[in-house]
């Protein structure tokens, strides 16, 4: 099968491309800028050229654009997308149900909402990792200062976590100066009850009687071509992301009360005692060795996540490495907990797994190399592109 793939400065292209390949399918990429997502007669224009030109039996993408769908669509072409990101929200665009468009999503509690609507381009399909590369990973010789001879049961951190913090200056939520005390009570209150609460999100549901104030405050607006609401979008682009960095910030500050901490993150200036900020990292050769060389890896999902398991749980599993998460629903249908990874149901319950796993070393290489070899048997990007194409 040919394959026009669109290629943006996007996760796991190099492995969708190379599971591509190994399927037997043949790739041509197709350069694009995401700033593009939703209308350019330009692009269109070119885009339907390089169709014309490639006759492509699928377009394939990371993410999902209106813009190309809308071509495919009038070229009668499958265009098959699969979203890692969330929120993300050209999702709620229109052209969603375009019938040349089959769109997975990575969190089974969203895709029940669109199933539910009656929408039968969007389908469930979790993330994956490319196990056959991040075991060839292995450190460098440049390495060899910070360990005498490497082996997947040596380490250079004890607990570690790589992501962003949504600590950023000038974030959406610290944006919005102007807000009544009214409003500002009335968020406190809803942010700290869902800090409280794991496995289901209320905030999007509980914004209407403060939505005046926040649009005054900060003014956003669904997209012409979507049916995102107001409340959408204040709660996924701005106040679950507040919680997140809330919630990251809370729980690093207890674990390195009690334990050393490796954070990888593009905020440089957040520090605490006991924490070494270590900046960002490469992700495709510089993450999977934290993975592999953290005796514990953390999990802290974005709130906006539903029930789905983040790319970041199985790029930890992909490279073997032991993944403390908090708990996502969607997990419990392919791993078994305490088995192929371990998940925490509260502050006090975090603090007391890192202890147990940090002295029992031989339960926590088993479960980590349990959740390694699941994810080398069944979530593959091979396995998926199987997957996209006996399910088109």
């Amino acid at each position: 099968m040919k394959i026009l793939f669109i290629e943006w400065q996007s996760f796991g292209n190099e492995d969708i491309k190379d599971a591509f390949a190994a399927e037997n399918h043949k790739v041509v990429c197709y350069p694009f800028s995401n700033k593009d997502g939703r209308r350019d007669a330009e692009v269109e224009a070119d885009l339907c050229a390089a169709l014309r030109k490639e006759t492509p039996d699928t377009v394939f993408s990371f993410n999902y654009f209106p813009i190309i769908s809308n071509v495919c669509k009038k070229e009668n072409i499958r265009y098959i997308s699969w979203i890692y990101d969330s929120p993300y929200v050209m999702l709620y665009s229109y052209t969603v149900i375009n019938p040349c468009n089959v769109i997975y999503i990575f969190d089974k509690e969203l895709y029940m909402e669109f199933h539910n609507a009656g929408i039968q381009t969007v389908r469930y399909m979790p993330m994956a990792a490319n196990t056959d590369r991040l075991d060839k990973i292995v450190p460098n010789i440049a390495d060899a200062k910070a360990y005498s001879a490497f082996s997947r049961h040596e380490y250079l951190y004890d607990v570690s976590f790589v992501g962003s913090l949504y600590t950023e200056e000038h974030n959406f939520f610290d944006r919005m100066t102007t807000l009544s005390d009214y409003t500002k009570g009335y968020l406190d209150a809803i942010m700290s009850a869902q800090m409280k609460v794991q496995g289901y999100n209320f905030i999007q549901d509980s914004l209407s009687p403060i939505m005046d104030d926040l649009y005054h405050a900060l003014p956003m607006d669904p997209n012409p071509d979507g049916v995102e609401s107001k409340e959408y979008l204040y709660a996924q682009y701005v106040i679950n992301r507040k919680i997140t960095g809330l919630e990251r910030t809370e729980l690093i500050r207890a674990v390195t009360e009690r334990f050393h901490f490796d954070l990888f993150t593009p905020n440089k200036d957040f520090t605490m005692p006991n924490l070494t900020n270590r900046g960002t990292v490469d992700y495709y050769a510089q993450m999977p060795l934290v993975f592999k060389q953290s005796k514990i890896n953390l999990n802290i999902s974005l709130r906006s996540i539903k029930s789905g398991i983040p790319l970041r749980a199985f790029d930890i599993l992909g490279s073997g490495g032991f993944l403390l998460s908090n708990f996502q629903a969607d997990f419990l249908d392919d791993f078994i907990p305490g088995e192929d990874f371990v998940y925490y149901e509260s502050k006090e319950d975090l603090l007391d797994k890192i202890d147990y796993y940090l002295t029992h070393a031989e339960e926590r290489i088993a479960i980590a190399a349990n959740g390694h070899d699941k994810v080398a048997a069944h979530h593959t990007f091979r396995n998926r592109v199987r997957e996209m194409f006996q399910n088109s």
